[in-house]
């Protein structure tokens, strides 16, 4: 005895949460286009879209749902429903001309219009409009139809928008024209120096990573405080009065640290116009 799970195709399978749409519906469900209808519907709510009812006149209370509205299938020469999407609203149409559906949708703030004509018998088994798991075949295929030809067009760059700010910024962070952050904080550099080594340059190989300096190499201190020197140092006990200004002369002392300004003479030196 076979199992269920081989009995079905994958690609077949609707998208989740068309199952108890279905059950509401389908008593108003007598024409194969009405189960067309009902799938493309959900692929609407799926994407973030909202129903305000069954005509181009919505009340201006209206909040959506996800739901399909009452009497939704009466008409059954022209569909019309309208549905909602951040600060937009919607309106498709669908029209049956033999055994095709023409689906008309329209942005009706930009009056920007998609469409597509779908043909019903390779989407809809007429003979189990009753039976969920019978009654859509190709459902993948109908599936990037309607979103390459009808709702991409019309909901690309209004999705793009509608993204939470976080997913936004997620995105930013791993575009490589982005600018990176100046806070040294969040700015870390790609290397990492050799254990025990001084980065000698790192402030000008990583200007954002907020060290110190640039463009100078201290090979007597390698990053360490340097200590001020003693200005009274070699001078007996009282020559400078406590709290004086003192300007101190010199080289101070023997201990003063070099290199030191006059230890190489700059070029040129024996030049008396220098």
């Amino acid at each position: 005895m076979c199992c269920v799970s081989s009995l079905v195709n994958p690609s077949d399978m609707a998208s989740p949460g068309l199952e108890l749409l279905f059950a509401l519906v389908s008593p108003e469900i007598t024409q194969p286009q009405d189960a067309l209808i009902c799938f493309i519907h959900w692929e609407l709510i799926s994407r973030g879209m909202l129903c305000l009812g069954k005509s181009e006149k919505v009340a201006a209370e209206a909040t959506g749902s996800e739901r399909l509205p009452d009497g939704w299938a009466d008409n059954k020469e022209l569909y019309t429903l309208s549905y909602r999407f951040g600060s937009s609203q919607f309106l498709l149409r669908a029209l049956p001309v033999e055994d095709t559906l023409i689906v008309n949708a329209m942005d009706l703030k930009t009056e920007k219009i998609s469409d597509l004509t779908l043909k019903v018998n390779s989407f809809i088994d007429k003979d189990n409009l009753q039976q969920f798991h019978s009654v859509y075949k190709n459902s993948e295929t109908l599936k990037q139809r309607l979103e390459s030809e009808m709702i991409s067009p019309l909901l690309g760059s209004k999705e793009k928008s509608l993204k939470p700010e976080r997913e936004r910024e997620k995105d930013a962070e791993h575009d490589p024209l982005r600018v990176p952050s100046r806070s040294p904080a969040s700015h870390q550099p790609t290397w990492t120096d050799p254990s025990g080594h001084f980065p000698y340059g790192a402030a000008d190989l990583d200007p954002l990573g907020g060290r110190s300096g640039g463009m100078i190499m201290d090979p007597f201190h390698a990053g360490r405080t340097r200590p001020r020197p003693n200005p009274l140092a070699g001078l007996p006990p009282g020559a400078v009065p406590p709290g004086a200004r003192f300007d101190p002369f010199g080289p101070i002392g023997s201990g003063r640290p070099g290199p030191d300004p006059d230890h190489l003479p700059p070029p040129g030196y024996d030049d008396m116009f220098m």
